[in-house]
C-alpha cells in the first residue's frame, strides 16, 4: 500500500502537487511589504504627493498580488479566501486610519493650550485674539445640558422600548415604531427650530441652557428606543416563560429578569445617545445662544457649551482662537470617550454572573 501511494505522488500531475503547497506564514507579510514598496515607486514616479494616495494604490496591490501568488501556490479556491481575508483587513484599515488621523490631529493641535489654567477658567474679560482665556464655563454648560437631556430621555426611551417589546400589539404600536423611525432621522436643527418656536415664542421663555436640553432630549429618545428595544428582543423568551410560571407577575418579571439581562446594551446605547447629543452644534446655537461667562444656572440666563464654544473660537478667525478651539474639541473627546468608559464598567458590574464567572 505505501509503495502504491508513493509511486501514485511521483506520478502525480506538477499541478495537483503545486495545489497541494501552503504559502509560509510570512508571506502575507512580505507581500505587503512589496505591495508598499511598489506604491512607493509608483507613487514617485507619478507624481503623487499624498500619503493617502500613496495607501490606496498599496493595498489595492496587497490584494492583487495576494490574490496572484496564493493562487500560483494554492489554487484558485483558496486564492479567493485570502483575497476576502486581505479585503476585509484593507476595509478594517480604511476604517481606522481617518480615526487615528482625527485622534492624532486633535491631540497634536489641542496640547498647545491645555492644562489646568485652561480647564479652570472662562473666556471673562479675554480679548479673543490674544492667548489666554479657558473652557470651565463650557464645560460647565455642557454637563448641565447633557445631565437634564438625559434625565428626560432615559426614563421614556426605556419605557417605550419596554412598552413596544412587552405589552405592543395592534395599531398603536405601530404608529409609536413609525415616530420612532421618523424622528431617528430628524435633523438636529429642526429639533432646534421646534425648540424655539414653542418653548421661547410661544411660550416666551428666554434662552437658557434647559431649552438646549430639551432639543437635545428629542434627539437623544428615539437612539435610546432603538438600542433599547434590540437588546430587550435579545432576552431569551424561556427566561420570562420561566418567570411567569412560579407566578411572578409580568412587571416584575421585566423588572427583575428582562431589564437586568440586557442592562450591557442598554447602557451602550444610552451612551451612544449621549454621545450624540455632546456634540451637537445646532440647536445649541439657537436655544443656549452663548456666554463668555459662568452661569451655573441652566434655568436662567444664556448658557455656553463645548460645542458652541469651539463653533464660537474657531469663526474667530485668529491663532489664539484656533489653539483654544482644538484644545475644547479635545476635552469633548475625552469627555465622551470617559463616558464610555464608565458605561463599560457599569455594565459588566451589573451584567448577570454565569456559571464561569
Amino acid at each position: 500500500m505505501s509503495a502504491a501511494v508513493t509511486e501514485r505522488r511521483a506520478t502525480a500531475p506538477a499541478h495537483s502537487l503545486l495545489s497541494q503547497r501552503r504559502l509560509p506564514r510570512w508571506a502575507p507579510a512580505g507581500i505587503a511589504v512589496a505591495a508598499i514598496v511598489l506604491a512607493v515607486v509608483i507613487g514617485l514616479a507619478a507624481g503623487l504627493t499624498s500619503h493617502v494616495q500613496w495607501g490606496l494604490i498599496a493595498l489595492a496591490l496587497f490584494v492583487a498580488g495576494t490574490y496572484l501568488v496564493t493562487a500560483r501556490v494554492e489554487g484558485r479556491r483558496q486564492a479567493r479566501d485570502r483575497v476576502a481575508t486581505s479585503a476585509v483587513w484593507a476595509c478594517f484599515i480604511l476604517a481606522v486610519v481617518p480615526l487615528y488621523s482625527l485622534v492624532q490631529t486633535t491631540i497634536s493641535k489641542g496640547v498647545k493650550v491645555l492644562d489646568g489654567y485652561f480647564l479652570g477658567h472662562s473666556m471673562a474679560g479675554v480679548v479673543t485674539t490674544q492667548p489666554g482665556g479657558g473652557v470651565y464655563h463650557a464645560v460647565i454648560g455642557t454637563l448641565e445640558q447633557v445631565a437634564l437631556a438625559s434625565v428626560m430621555a432615559v426614563p421614556v426611551g426605556l419605557l417605550t422600548a419596554v412598552y413596544l417589546v412587552e405589552y405592543g400589539r395592534g395599531r398603536l404600536a405601530k404608529w409609536v415604531t413609525f415616530f420612532v423611525d421618523v424622528m431617528t432621522g430628524i435633523p438636529s436643527i429642526v429639533a432646534g427650530l421646534f425648540i424655539l418656536a414653542f418653548w421661547i415664542i410661544i411660550l416666551g421663555f428666554g434662552y437658557s441652557g434647559f431649552a438646549g436640553s430639551l432639543a437635545l432630549a428629542i434627539l437623544m429618545m428615539p437612539v435610546i428606543v432603538r438600542s433599547t428595544e434590540e437588546m430587550l428582543k435579545l432576552v431569551p423568551n424561556e427566561l420570562r416563560e420561566a418567570s411567569l410560571a412560579l407566578g411572578v407577575p409580568k412587571w416584575r418579571t421585566i423588572l427583575k429578569v428582562v431589564l437586568p439581562t440586557s442592562v450591557g446594551g442598554i447602557l451602550t446605547g444610552v451612551m451612544l445617545a449621549v454621545a450624540r447629543i455632546a456634540g451637537e452644534t445646532a440647536p445649541v446655537l439657537l436655544l443656549v445662544f452663548g456666554n463668555q461667562l459662568i452661569n451655573n444656572d441652566p434655568f436662567n440666563g444664556a448658557q455656553s457649551s463645548l460645542p458652541y464654544y469651539v463653533y464660537e473660537q474657531y469663526a474667530n478667525g485668529n491663532d489664539a482662537s484656533f489653539d483654544r478651539a482644538w484644545a475644547a474639541a479635545l476635552v469633548l473627546i475625552a469627555f465622551v470617550m470617559i463616558l464610555n468608559l464608565v458605561a463599560r464598567g457599569i455594565a459588566r458590574w451589573k451584567a448577570p454572573k454565569t456559571a464561569g464567572r
